[in-house]
């Protein structure tokens, strides 16, 4: 009885030791002395109590390594160039990614520095950032071509910072801010240059059409005088032209008065003066027309000739 409750302990030990489990997206490597025996897939398995053993397991997920590398650039700027490279083991090559590399990652490590400092230095700052793809790519050529050796599979490569020194971003940040408050500047001055020219243009024609208005009522005024004195003449023949001329003159006077009389709020200031001032502004304009009629060769000539 007592040697068959030992052979059950022994087999319960045995079972436990050779049972295990393995995870989902994951292998186990089986080694028989030291020598590789199998791959162990996910699920349960087992294998020979003290005469095989789990060597080590392997993700099959896609994985992604974060390689920060410094360098400089072609105008000696030293910049921290972030790296995220997301690689896999192929499932068929379990062997050659265990066995064959003691360490990937340090191994990715090297290639993306090698590849990092090559490529950076032969490009300027401001090229940089827009060349981060080219590196990228040449980074995941590199690796593709080196580690798939090793059976591992590079997914994609990104470059996601370029870090330069803080008082190179703060330079760049100035020469930034100088630029766009130079084509502000630039802006604005058109701006005004374009308001002054309109402002000038509006009044310019402003004071063209005033002058118009001017003359066109100065016109008016003439035709209406000449109509009233000739009609005045028709009807009184006695009349001359000067006592017409003064009637209608003392008639706008009185008008003028009375517009001003009317209006509450005015600031218009009245000198001494008489209605006689009158007959004095009808010789001004009397002598005004002689003049003009002595200076138009046209009025001259007709003179000349009754």
């Amino acid at each position: 009885m007592f040697i068959f409750i030992l052979l059950v302990i022994i087999a319960i030990v045995i079972i436990s030791q050779g049972l295990f489990t393995v995870a989902q997206q994951s292998v186990a490597i089986i080694e028989t002395f030291g020598k590789f025996s199998t791959v162990a897939h996910p699920g349960l398995n087992f294998k020979i109590p003290f005469i095989q053993r789990i060597a080590g397991r392997l993700s099959l997920r896609v994985q992604q390594l974060d390689v920060k590398a410094e360098t400089k650039t072609q105008d000696n700027v030293f910049v921290h160039v972030l790296v995220s490279v997301q690689y896999m083991v192929r499932e068929k090559n379990i062997y050659e990614s265990f066995y064959r590399l003691q360490d990937p990652v340090t191994q990715i490590n090297a290639y993306v520095f090698d590849v990092v400092r090559a490529r950076v230095p032969s490009i300027k700052l401001d090229d940089l950032f827009m060349k981060k793809d080219d590196i990228a790519i040449a980074v995941k050529e590199e690796l593709s071509e080196t580690m798939g050796s090793f059976g591992f599979d590079i997914v994609n490569v990104l470059v996601t910072d370029i870090e330069p020194d803080q008082k190179v971003k703060e330079a760049m940040n100035e020469i930034n801010a100088a630029e766009r408050m130079r084509v502000v500047a630039a802006e604005k001055g058109e701006a005004e240059r374009i308001l002054k020219v309109k402002s000038a243009q509006a009044d310019a024609e402003s004071k063209a059409l005033q002058g118009k208005g001017i003359a066109d009522q100065r016109k008016a005024i003439i035709e209406g005088l000449s109509e009233s004195v000739d009609e005045f003449q028709t009807r009184i023949t006695s009349s001359s032209a000067q006592e017409v001329m003064n009637l209608v003159l003392l008639t706008q006077y009185l008008d003028t008065l009375k517009e001003i009389g009317q209006t509450s709020q005015t600031n218009t200031i009245l000198l001494p003066h008489g209605p006689g001032a009158v007959s004095e502004l009808s010789q001004q304009i009397q002598q005004a027309i002689m003049v003009g009629n002595a200076v138009d060769p046209k009025k001259s000539r007709a003179k000349a000739s009754a």
